[in-house]
């Protein structure tokens, strides 16, 4: 017979604390981007372009894609856009 309380240990996630998730959502998102390998071409007022989502505009930890009505901070980016979940985009964001 299994273990109820093994299997939901094993199961569960590190909780992350409010200020390593308020830390992640600010984190600068260009070097985070190209650390994954995409492409940034730098623009105007400190703004990077992601060549691999075309219209999609990064700012320190923001991110826009006014073409598709998105917009959202650094966690959002790796959630919504790279369709990573929640508990890896906070590990890929606290592990750089």
């Amino acid at each position: 017979m299994t273990n109820p309380s093994h299997s939901t240990k094993a199961l569960s996630l590190p909780p992350w604390s409010r200020e390593q998730i308020r830390d992640a959502r600010k984190a600068q998102l260009a070097p985070l981007i190209a650390k994954r390998g995409l492409t940034l071409v730098e623009l105007p007022a400190e703004n990077f372009a992601v060549t691999a989502f075309p219209g999609l505009i990064v700012k320190d930890s923001y991110w826009r894609w006014p073409e598709r009505g998105q917009a959202g901070n650094t966690i959002d980016f790796f959630v919504q856009i790279l369709g990573l979940s929640f508990h890896d985009a906070m590990k890929t964001i606290v592990a750089s």
